[in-house]
C-alpha cells in the first residue's frame, strides 16, 4: 500500500495522491484564476479620499501591500504555475510551447492546462506531491491577503490629528492595518500615506503636548 505524497496517509489506490488529495487539489486549482482577480480589487485606486491634517489634497491611492503587487506581477502566481505546465510537459513527452499574453489569461491558462493533466499526475507523476503542496501554498497565501485575520487590528500609531473645518480635532486612534502601506483613519476617512508620516508623528506629538498641558 502506497502512502499519499501530500497527506502521507496510506492510500490503496495506488495513486502518488489520494482520492481526497486529488480532489482538494483540484479545487485549488480551479479557485486561483479567482483570486488572482480578486487580488486586482486590491490595486484599485480611490477617488477624492482627504490627506494631511485640513482633509484637503487630492486622491490618495488605496494603501496596496508589495505582496498583491508580487503576486499578479509577472512573476506572481504566473511563474510557479507555468514552471508546473513546463514540468509536466517535458515528463510527458508533450511540446513545450511559450506563454504569451497578460498574467491574468496565462494563469487561466496554466490552472486549465493543469486540470487538464491533473488524472495523470495524480496516478502516474513522482513529483505530485510537491506540485500538490506547493498550490495549496499559493492558494493559502493568496486568500490570506484577500481575508486577512480579522483579530489583527494592527500597529497603533497615535491619535488622529486631523482637524474638520469648525476647528474641532478629530482625535480617534489610527492604527496601521496589517499588509497596508498607508494609515487610515476609521472616524474621519483621512489618509496618511507614507510620505506625510514624519509629519503625522510632528501633529500627533504636537497634539500630545496640547492635551498634556491642558
Amino acid at each position: 500500500m502506497n502512502l499519499c505524497l501530500l497527506c502521507e496517509q496510506p492510500d490503496d489506490t495506488g495513486s502518488y495522491l489520494c482520492p481526497g488529495c486529488t480532489k482538494t487539489t483540484r479545487v485549488r486549482l480551479e479557485a486561483l484564476p479567482t483570486l488572482y482577480r480578486g487580488l486586482g480589487v486590491l490595486l484599485a485606486r480611490a477617488g477624492g479620499v482627504g490627506q494631511g491634517r485640513s482633509g484637503k489634497g487630492g486622491p490618495a491611492p488605496i494603501p496596496v501591500s508589495l505582496d498583491v503587487l508580487d503576486v499578479r506581477g509577472p512573476g506572481g502566481m504566473v511563474e510557479p504555475l507555468e514552471s508546473w505546465v513546463d514540468a509536466v510537459r517535458h515528463d510527458r513527452g508533450r511540446p513545450e510551447h511559450p506563454h504569451p499574453g497578460s498574467p491574468e489569461g496565462r494563469v487561466d491558462r496554466a490552472v486549465s492546462e493543469l486540470l487538464g493533466h491533473m488524472p495523470w499526475i495524480a496516478v502516474s507523476w513522482p513529483e505530485a506531491g510537491d506540485f500538490a503542496r506547493e498550490i495549496r501554498e499559493l492558494a493559502r497565501a493568496v486568500s490570506s491577503m484577500l481575508r486577512p485575520p480579522a483579530a489583527d487590528r494592527g500597529t497603533r500609531i497615535g491619535n488622529c490629528p486631523a482637524v474638520d473645518p469648525s476647528g474641532a480635532l478629530c482625535g480617534a486612534v489610527l492604527r496601521l492595518a496589517p499588509g497596508e502601506k498607508a494609515v487610515r483613519c476609521e472616524w474621519c476617512d483621512t489618509c496618511y500615506p507614507p510620505y506625510v508620516w514624519a509629519q503625522l508623528k510632528s501633529w500627533i506629538d504636537e497634539d500630545e503636548k496640547g492635551r498634556d498641558a491642558a
